[in-house]
């Protein structure tokens, strides 16, 4: 059975996240613990609240160092809503501009969109060559955000595969999910999608075996 490792430091909906892992089919465990967290197959970071927050969690607990790693050797890593937003180089947030892991270029900021927080359930537009969403294009998952990542500027060339990138839309358009190497996110919270949700975790875990 595949491994995943959620990554506890303090933040994110981890109780709904390891229950949703579980009946993906993953053998989950719940911890910050360094070592387990680099040899499990799969990474799951979640996060909710203030980037910056987030952000000084991690960082606390050397978890920037951990994703790091992990990604250099090409271990699979998820992230979930605001562990998707720090993978981007910036967040401002209110006024504050927060510095973040720099796995992908680009700035997270405030949609503009005529209510917000973003709550409920949207539609989402898969890259064809999705892994995730494969066999989920109609479906619908639950988003809780002001904020995203309104654009994407990595340029991969050849021989490397380029990113799959998912995008919703509310008020503006934003990435709902980023596939790129071993480095994968999804802003909505597929823990609290239902059977759709499951799906993509399923997805995701089917790639870390094959």
């Amino acid at each position: 059975m595949t491994s995943v490792v959620v990554f506890d430091y303090g933040t994110g909906n981890i109780h709904s996240a390891v229950k949703a892992l579980e009946h993906a089919g993953a053998n989950v465990t719940l911890t910050g613990d360094r070592k387990k967290a680099l040899e499990a197959d799969g990474l799951l970071v979640p996060g909710v609240g203030a980037f910056s927050a987030v952000m000084a969690a991690l960082t606390d607990v050397g978890g920037d160092e951990i994703i790091d790693k992990r990604l250099a050797g090409g271990r699979p890593v998820l992230g979930i809503c605001v562990g998707m937003q720090v993978m981007f180089e910036r967040g401002v947030e209110r006024g504050v501009d927060t510095e973040g892991l720099g796995e992908w270029p680009g700035t997270v900021t405030e949609l503009d969109a005529p209510v917000l927080p973003h709550i409920g359930w949207n539609t989402v537009k898969p890259d064809p060559d999705s892994v995730l969403f494969a066999g989920l294009e109609d479906e619908r998952f639950y988003f809780v955000h002001s904020y995203a990542a309104q654009e994407w500027t990595l340029d991969v060339q050849p021989p490397f595969p380029a990113p799959r990138l998912t995008w919703a839309e509310h008020g503006v358009p934003f990435l709902a999910a980023v596939e790129n190497g071993p480095l994968s996110a999804t802003q909505f919270h597929p823990e609290k999608s239902g059977e759709a949700g499951i799906r993509v975790l399923a997805n995701w875990l089917g790639s870390l075996r094959g």
